[in-house]
């Protein structure tokens, strides 16, 4: 049993307690404790086993073995884990700091590539077209009616 043991008890304390539970019966508890304050609750989890001393003599060795291996590839897919979430996160800020970068040097092209101003005057813009909106009905003032006069009649 301790042999089992060994490997679980490399990198953290573990709890052992055993109980009587009737005449015939023991209880024994193997509880791992917390190796690290950020570490996984996961990994704490008790593994109990009931039964007649003799059969706890006879198997409770090779469960205790097969819990161990259990435990350190749930240790290892854990950290495996955080540490694939921890580079897919530092490749999704470096992105999005590069394409912060782009559209910061996209805004900033306009303002220097600008042409300069011509000297011819710049036409009116109609307020409508200021606005950037389009309306159903156009809001274009009507050009006053010019007259022509050909023999006293206005065309």
């Amino acid at each position: 049993m301790f042999v089992e043991l060994m490997l679980l008890l490399a990198g953290r304390t573990v709890l052992i307690t055993v109980a009587k539970v009737d005449d015939k019966t023991l209880r024994v508890n193997v509880i791992p404790t917390q190796a690290k304050a950020d570490e996984n609750p996961a990994l704490t989890t008790p593994l109990t086993f009931t039964g007649p001393p003799e059969e706890l003599d006879a198997e409770l060795g090779k469960h205790l073995a097969g819990y161990v291996q259990t435990h350190q590839q749930t240790a290892s897919t854990l950290a495996e884990a955080k540490a694939t979430l921890e580079a897919a996160a530092k490749a999704a800020q470096e992105e999005a700091k590069r394409k912060a970068e782009e559209r910061k040097k996209a805004s900033q092209k306009p303002s220097a590539t600008a042409t300069p101003a011509s000297s011819a005057p710049a036409e009116p813009v109609p307020a409508s077209a200021s606005t950037g909106t389009l309306g159903l009905f156009p809001t274009t003032t009507p050009e006053p009616a010019t007259t022509q006069s050909k023999g006293g009649l206005a065309l």
